[in-house]
């Protein structure tokens, strides 16, 4: 969106004036020089930061495993200790749409930093524990507050979890790893050096997490010195005093209702890096307006249903923390390469017709061009469009069932807003994605 300037034009019109000392009557009065009318200035807007899509912090490509991020968007954000100058800014988190909460990988934070976060602590007093639940894992670590900050929004003492924490946190509960997928503790497993997730959600588990022993995506935890296993009660709340994991977004004090993702188009071929924007907020500024998007409303989980090939999938939503395409579709050749047998090779570029219905009714085009992943993307592409996989088929990922996953390719070219439930954006009220 194009920023707005306002300037202000004032006509100053100024009498002339005798000097009062004898000028004669064919003598002109001299006219004074009109002091110039300031011009104002507006404040520039600070509701938005870069988004980059590259090969991903230095860690990943370390040792025998190492690799590069391939359409992974990343941000920088800024952590301190509450109301002093210890600070860090911590670069590639991925953005994700579909998840909701700020969680950093402990190794990431510098000792000063991370001995001067303090623990969310329980009604018994000891601190609080988290799991949370991902596709292809989970995560497992203490929360701990911070001033945190992102572009030109901040929020006061927020509560955010760090990933693999020790003492207590060093063995994540039965109940959190029977869910099953693979713990996730490292740089090199998270594919980023943490993750803001920006969903639909104000708060990481909402209902399910207010009750002793209730459970959702998110599981909170007594964190005794002899490890956590009580499941414990923890508020919805998206502003302090905070319990739950917050949206970030939905923390803030102004630009609260969402976000729009913008990304440029990339060829077929892919791009070595690429960069974006996310703006704060939707209608709340110049530079974030719906325009003409469409707006689907979405379900309480943030759902919408694909339309694929005559089947409804009820289940479906835009994720850019997800890196493909992810829908099943047993007509389409999978590759056979060794580490590509889950993903889609179609011999020819493939056009795929794709409908989104939101709750609404409303209706927008989801199409988009299947390419072969193996042969298709330049050598040194991390950004590549139109790339996919069968769910069903990657090893250690929880399926969702009757779903289609648009993940960060669907993002390429496009506005992209992330509207939050309860708070109202363009007139509509959230939860909704609007494109």
């Amino acid at each position: 969106m194009m920023r707005q300037i306002l300037i202000v034009l004032l006509l100053a019109l100024l009498g002339a004036c005798g000097d009062g000392g004898g000028t004669t009557a064919n003598t002109p009065a001299s006219t004074p020089t009109p002091t110039p009318t300031p011009t104002s200035t507006p404040a520039p807007l600070a509701n938005f930061t870069t988004v980059t899509i590259d090969a991903g912090p230095a860690a990943l490509a370390a040792g025998p495993n190492g690799y590069t991020a391939t359409n992974l968007p990343y941000v920088s954000v800024t952590l301190c200790v509450h109301g002093t100058q210890t600070c860090q800014t911590i670069d590639h988190v991925l953005l994700d749409t579909g998840s909701t909460g700020l969680r950093i990988i402990k190794s990431v934070l510098n000792a000063n930093m991370l001995a001067g976060l303090p623990h969310q602590t329980s009604p018994a007093g000891n601190p609080v524990g988290e799991c949370y639940q991902y596709v292809d894992g989970y995560v497992f670590g203490s929360v701990r507050t911070a001033d945190f900050s992102i572009g030109g929004e901040s929020v006061a003492s927020m509560p955010f979890q760090v990933v693999a924490d020790d003492g207590a946190f060093q063995t994540a509960p039965a109940s959190c790893s029977s869910g099953g997928g693979t713990a996730l503790t490292t740089v090199q497993e998270f594919g980023a050096n943490g993750i803001i997730g920006v969903s639909t959600m104000a708060t990481d588990c909402a209902s399910a997490c207010m009750v002793n022993g209730g459970s959702g995506a998110a599981t909170y935890y007594d964190c005794p010195t002899s490890g956590c296993a009580t499941v414990i009660a923890r508020a919805a709340n998206s502003s302090a005093p905070f319990q739950q994991l917050p949206n970030p977004v939905a923390a803030f004090a102004v630009n609260n209702n969402g976000t729009i993702v913008s990304l440029p188009a990339v060829p077929p071929t892919g791009a070595a890096t690429l960069t974006g924007t996310v703006y704060f907020g939707i209608g709340t500024q110049t530079n974030n307006g719906l325009g003409n998007a469409r707006i689907l409303t979405t379900d309480s989980a943030g759902d919408l249903t694909a339309t694929y090939k005559g089947t409804q999938l009820p289940n479906s939503f835009l994720d850019s923390g997800s890196n493909l395409y992810y829908f099943v579709d047993s007509g389409i050749p999978m590759c056979t390469q060794t580490n590509f047998t889950s993903f889609y090779c179609p011999p020819s570029p493939l056009a795929l017709a794709v409908t989104l219905t939101g709750v609404n009714a409303a209706t927008a085009d989801a199409s988009f061009t299947l390419y072969n992943a193996y042969t298709q993307p330049a050598a040194s592409a991390n950004a590549i469009p139109g790339i996919g996989a069968n769910p069903n088929a990657v090893t250690g990922f929880h399926a969702i069932q009757r779903s289609f996953d648009f993940g960060l390719p669907f993002f390429y070219g496009r506005n992209v807003a992330t509207a939050i439930e309860g708070r109202a954006a363009g007139g509509i009220a959230g939860p909704f994605y609007a494109f």
